[in-house]
């Protein structure tokens, strides 16, 4: 409130069993098994991800990998969350939901989630089904309980570096757009928008994320590539909404 903040958003709190042990001299998360630690540097410090518990992980490992049950959260304290905050516009979804390339690579780290893009690699592919899956079945618990409560679905997928996209456009039809297309269709189906969030220069990718009924996007670094304000309303002005670099 006091920075006049437009969005809240509506992630239902974790209610199930810890997944995951903890480590001295790290922070596990309890749902996913995402190892960090602390780095500290001459103004304080950050979490970093680290160990990659499932870098060298088969599909039988995937697949026996413990992940949350979507029936395990608070769905109804959801609600009330909502309806106190009514004055904000509430979302769904949170910029992991639908990301594969970052969240994978915090378990699998970056070189390995590349290469199981580009080679197929069955137990990254798998990683991904799993995940996603169980997010689809929370949204749609989610957004079916608090449904005349929220604005919008946040999605998200960092997919540029600063000056070229990370991966093929091939890449990204064959693996990343497939499932944005389930996260959006479901979203339409209970009449909400959707915002993207994309880091870096990812505007090459905007054309099809229009395609499949994208409405925002989110985040816009203006001195990365092709993602100047001007470039964006010129190209993408009539239809898509820009958050952020105002």
């Amino acid at each position: 409130e006091a920075l006049h903040t437009d969005f809240l958003g509506a992630e239902p709190a974790y209610t199930g069993p810890r997944l995951h042990a903890e480590i001295e001299n790290r922070n596990v998360d309890p749902e996913w098994g995402i190892h960090t630690r602390w780095i500290e540097h001459s103004t304080g410090g950050y979490w970093d991800y680290c160990d990659f518990p499932l870098q060298e992980a088969d599909a039988e490992k995937i697949l026996s990998y413990p992940m949350p049950n979507p029936d395990d959260f608070d769905y109804d304290g959801t609600l009330d969350f909502c309806k106190a905050y009514s004055h904000f516009a509430i979302y769904a979804g949170n910029a992991g939901y639908g990301d594969i390339i970052n969240t994978n690579g915090m378990l699998r780290g970056m070189e390995q989630v590349l290469v199981d893009l580009a080679l197929d690699e069955e137990a990254g592919l798998l990683l991904t089904k799993r995940r996603l899956e169980i997010q689809l079945a929370k949204l749609e618990r989610l957004i079916d309980k608090c449904r005349e409560h929220l604005t919008f679905l946040w999605l998200g997928e960092d997919l540029g570096t600063q000056h070229t996209p990370i991966i093929s456009r091939e890449l990204f039809l064959k693996h990343i757009r497939p499932w944005h297309k389930k996260f959006i269709d479901l979203a339409k189906s209970y009449g909400l928008p959707v915002m993207l969030h994309s880091c870096g220069s990812s505007s090459w990718a905007y054309p099809d994320f229009i395609e499949i009924g994208l409405d925002a996007v989110d985040t816009l670094q203006p001195e990365a590539a092709n993602m100047s304000p001007r470039y964006l309303k010129e190209a993408f002005g009539d239809k898509l909404a820009f958050h952020g670099c105002i």
